[in-house]
């Protein structure tokens, strides 16, 4: 993402405040369906606002807007969708990003309602269960879609070398632990989730290579051990669901299923200054986390290496990833034991 913008004077605090038009514009179009509706043709705008029942003046500002932001190609008075919006946002292509466009739609219905969950420190919606069926799944499609382009990327910068086996704690989908097997032939991973989300992973196995070396289990791992010795475990955009006190209690538990010089590697939305400020996109998402998680926040990378040394890893340091590369900036914590 790009940087926020500083706010020093009031024509900043506007700015800033306006900021919500474009994304209302974009959600607005997603409530119309109208990249479905557009497809590959080129629509006039009264014969599209009869398509998507909606006013030609409207509709006419929509297009005019969309256009402008580049979802949308404008030559005349007729319009089409750019490849992005034909690909990625029509449901029609088998592309179509569904369960991750879907999360966004949901995320300013949730963000609608900070203001209640500042008062009261509780997610907005305390009865979804994270183990019920349908959520799971869906949620676990919805990080597949956002992984998997950052996931090639970021694994060919993690050190495997004579690395035989990996656990992918929490890793929903699996995008990384396949794209880890698809790097390493020699290396056997086990995906450890909730079962709906190993549901989720079988199916994108089974058309990935290297899916065939992917082992499943199915587990909460913050309420039960795990079984196994690993290599490496893997523990990628977990953290920050949790508190301070489940992680530091996590990294223990740890400690025991690793093998003799075994490392633990984070990738999360890290803070990385001294005041826990920036990057700002980090700091942004702990306002996420508030909305939607019993106890969970973003935080630095110096309070997660402390509790990793506290847990008994001997050595702990940043993995650097190439900028706009990876998830998130700053890169991964690899943490490691004694041989």
């Amino acid at each position: 993402m790009k940087p926020l913008p500083t706010i020093r004077t009031f024509e900043d605090f506007r700015d800033a405040v306006n900021g919500y038009r474009l994304p209302r514009l974009i959600l607005t179009a997603l409530d119309l369906d109208l990249f479905t509706h557009i497809g590959t043709g080129t629509w006039s705008i009264p014969d599209l606002a009869k398509q998507v029942a909606a006013s030609e003046r409207g509709l006419n500002i929509l297009c005019r807007n969309l256009a402008s932001a580049g979802l949308l190609i404008k030559k005349g008075g007729r319009y089409r969708s750019s490849r992005l919006a034909a690909v990625e946002l029509n449901a029609k292509s088998p592309h179509h990003r569904q369960a991750y466009v879907e999360l966004l739609r949901e995320g300013w219905a949730n963000w609608s309602q900070l203001t209640e969950s500042v008062r009261t420190g509780r997610e907005v919606d305390p009865d979804t269960s994270p183990d019920d069926p349908a959520y799971r799944r869906q949620f676990s499609w919805a990080m597949h879609h956002r992984a998997v382009e950052p996931a090639p990327r970021v694994v060919v910068q993690v050190p495997l070398k004579g690395v035989k086996t990996l656990l992918d704690l929490g890793g929903g989908p699996g995008t990384y632990a396949l794209e880890f097997l698809a790097r390493h032939p020699r290396l056997q991973a086990t995906l450890c989730d909730r079962a709906p989300a190993l549901e989720v992973a079988r199916e994108i196995a089974a058309t990935h290579k290297g899916g065939a070396r992917l082992s499943y289990l199915p587990l909460n791992f913050m309420e039960a051990d795990v079984p196994g010795q690993y290599d490496v475990i893997w523990y990628s955009n977990v953290l920050h669901i949790y508190s301070p006190e489940d992680n530091q209690a996590l990294f223990k538990r740890l400690v025991p299923i690793l093998t003799p010089g075994g490392r633990l590697i984070i990738q999360d939305a890290f803070l990385l200054d001294r005041e826990g400020l920036y990057p700002a996109e980090a700091n942004l998402f702990a306002g996420t986390m508030l909305l939607c998680t019993e106890r969970g926040n973003t935080y630095s990378l110096s309070e997660t290496a402390g509790w990793l040394r506290q847990a008994g890893f001997r050595r702990v340091r940043t993995i650097p990833i190439k900028k706009g590369t990876g998830d998130w900036e700053g890169g991964l914590l690899e943490a490691s034991l004694s041989r």
